[in-house]
């Protein structure tokens, strides 16, 4: 059985027994007919993923993995912040008339620093130091920016990646584990899409760093379950999970800049049916 199921059922029966239902408090979030999207919550949602373990994509339904990644590449790699350079539709959403989503997730990761090293912006930093100095504790990234949150379209759920490394006691290899940090969590539309996207990541940055991947920490400050979804949560948490299907990179990339989505494969994915149609709040 898929251990990221297992991680995902509990957590899902634990925010609907025991979360804090908002309903009739003032909201932000909206449904797209105008109503208020009410949630069940939990604060302070800690899950932890062993990619040497298995790969952590649902069963319960499907992940989309090769669009997580799509993503992922839009943010960390082409430190995009315009969907016309992404090939999916979830942004559309908070994208101006130009695609434009503001000064939000890859305009800050392309944001240039003066460091006595050289100059870098957040993503080569974080390479630099896990090439050049693997057990640095300051190893992050952080794009909640408080002084252009006024011109971004959406804060950043996701907002900050800190790496850590380790060492594997038997082959004497660097090990590559990270800590996701986010501020909320739509936990049916975007939790496991969270958790896919930032371990190809983390494995990504592994490959290129000559490290094994090793664990992702996901920190969640507020993860809920809108009003809406509880009855689709409540359906899929008694499907029986399956097992974790297998992923692989393209070991001949070396150069974090060289992946497409072309370099990930996916093999014995078996899932439960998909469920289509999720309202999803803005």
């Amino acid at each position: 059985m898929s251990y990221a199921d297992r991680i995902f059922i509990d957590m899902c029966r634990d925010i609907i027994d025991n979360g804090v239902d908002t309903t009739g408090e003032k909201v932000r979030p909206h449904w797209p007919d105008g109503t208020s999207a009410y949630t069940i919550k939990k604060f302070g949602v800690v899950n932890r993923y062993d990619l040497r373990r298995e790969f952590p994509a649902l069963t319960l339904r499907k992940t989309a993995i090769k669009s997580a990644t799509d993503e992922i590449l839009w943010i960390w790699q082409k430190k995009s912040n315009n969907i016309h350079d992404l090939n999916s539709h979830i942004w559309d959403e908070w994208a101006d008339a130009d695609g434009s989503i503001g000064k939000a997730y890859g305009y800050q990761m392309q944001v240039r620093h003066s460091y006595k090293e050289g100059e870098f912006d957040m993503v080569d930093r974080v390479l630099w130091d896990l090439k050049n100095n693997p057990y640095s504790r300051r190893i992050m990234t952080n794009i909640y920016n408080f002084q252009d949150l006024h011109e971004m379209n959406l804060y950043p759920c996701a907002y900050s990646m800190t790496f850590n490394c380790t060492k594997n006691k038997e082959t004497g290899r660097l090990v590559l584990n990270g800590i996701l940090n986010q501020r909320s969590n739509d936990v049916l539309a975007a939790n496991n899409w969270n958790v896919v996207q930032y371990s190809v990541l983390l494995m990504m940055f592994a490959q290129v760093c000559d490290m094994e991947a090793g664990e992702l920490v996901h920190v969640i400050a507020d993860a809920h379950i809108y009003d809406r979804h509880v009855p689709i949560i409540e359906e899929l948490i008694r499907r029986e999970p399956l097992p974790a299907p297998k992923f692989e990179l393209n070991p001949d990339i070396r150069n974090f800049y060289d992946f497409t989505t072309d370099d990930i494969k996916i093999t014995d994915y078996n899932t439960h049916e998909q469920i289509k149609g999720i309202p999803i709040a803005i």
